[in-house]
């Protein structure tokens, strides 16, 4: 790419950050509601732990309901994209017998690596965040330290991999976004007991840690928590992602690769199981993973939401890519195919796969849940595994 049109990128980065930073300077002296922390859910080791937070105007959102009108959503989504940070807000991290100072960058998000000793405990935790300026109001940043027993860690996508969100439908995926709440989107069929299997492995007490890396922005965080809890899908760390004004919006690929590398380098000696999508650019992502990690990743599972995804030039270089790496690889449409193939290899229970087909009919629309918007029935898509022991083979 030529000289003058980096330039250009940096320009337009430059004039977006500027004209947002007037916006939302004209804004605060207009707009009187107090200033709140948000706590993210981070991760870590031991001796140190990924304090995730963001210092913003309090909306006074309510909690998402079922019976809330689609108009009800679109005013609390549109408060949510529109909300305000406190630039460079300083803010008070306090844990048992130690607390720091942080500072926030110019969109009030803070991203910090702190020292603390967790050697003697495991799972969750959490940080407590303060205002410096004395403001009321405390919040918890939790974090999670994987147990000792853990054989795995899982990395998955949320559009389209947990969440029906049809991000290859533009129109689609807006109206899933604005209109729907965390109690009316829907998961994919059978997602919920095939993490938890995941997360149980294969001795049903393993605690394996499951991340979830997705392109949708912080402001929609508290949309996909709610959304976790209310389908009893496994918590886990979620690294989304700031849509800064300017050329780094357009450059998804690279913001999943490095959240990716940074928690692959955080546990240097955990296997892990990728998760993702054929709409977006999860094949491109996880092919780079598999050659730049080799022996580290056990499986990629690939959630077919394409008409015939195996012409796709990026997974048939996943392809590829995964069978020089030692890897294994399930392209498939359907959550028990590839729980089948989990349960063969010994990372979930075969007990597991009854609980996993009764939930899967059961989000189908058997009449056992509550009928949820959006439930649809696609045809069928052919399902492609590659394997150590088996090459290009479909499964039934």
């Amino acid at each position: 790419m030529g000289g003058w049109q980096d330039e250009l990128r940096a320009l337009a980065s430059s004039l977006g950050s500027r004209v947002r930073r007037g916006a939302n300077t004209l804004e605060r002296i207009v707009d009187r509601d107090p200033f709140h922390i948000v706590g993210y859910r981070g991760y870590g080791t031991s001796g140190r732990v990924l304090i995730l937070g963001r210092v913003l105007q309090n909306e006074g959102l309510v909690a998402p309901d079922p019976t809330h009108s689609r108009m009800r959503n679109l005013l609390s989504m549109l408060k949510r994209l529109e909300s305000d940070p406190l630039p460079h807000a300083r803010v008070w991290a306090r844990w048992p017998g130690r607390s720091q100072e942080l500072v926030a960058d110019d969109e009030g998000f803070i991203r910090e690596w702190l020292k603390i000793d967790t050697r003697d405990r495991d799972g969750w935790e959490s940080v407590h965040l303060e205002l410096a300026n004395g403001a009321p109001g405390v919040t918890s940043a939790p974090f999670l330290v994987p147990a000792t027993t853990a054989s795995y860690g899982v990395i998955s996508d949320m559009d389209d991999t947990v969440i029906q969100s049809h991000v290859t439908d533009f129109i689609r995926a807006a109206g899933m976004v604005l209109l729907e709440n965390a109690r009316t989107r829907l998961p994919f069929p059978g997602v919920a007991a095939f993490y938890s299997a995941l997360v149980q492995g294969r001795s049903g007490t393993a605690g394996n840690p499951i991340f979830y890396v997705s392109s949708s922005p912080w402001n929609l965080y508290d949309v996909i928590a709610e959304f976790l809890e209310a389908q009893q899908i496994p918590a886990g760390p979620m690294l989304l992602r700031d849509w800064d004004l300017g050329p780094s919006l357009l450059r998804n690929a690279s913001y999943k690769s490095g959240v990716i590398r940074e928690i692959l380098a955080t546990y240097p000696r955990m296997p892990f199981v990728l998760i993702g999508d054929s709409g977006q650019e999860d094949p491109e992502i996880y092919a780079e993973v598999v050659s730049t990690h080799p022996g580290r990743i056990l499986a990629v599972y690939i959630r077919n939401v394409r008409q015939n995804p195996e012409n796709s030039a990026a997974i048939r270089d996943l392809t590829e890519r995964i069978a020089r790496g030692g890897s294994t690889l399930v392209l498939a449409d359907d959550t028990l195919t590839v729980a089948r193939h989990a349960a063969a290899h010994g990372w979930i229970r075969d007990e597991a796969l009854t609980g996993i087909g009764v939930e899967k009919r059961a989000d189908e629309g058997d009449g056992s849940k509550q009928a949820a918007p959006g439930v649809e029935h696609p045809a069928p898509a052919p399902t492609v595994v590659v394997d150590r022991e088996v090459q290009a083979r479909q499964l039934e």
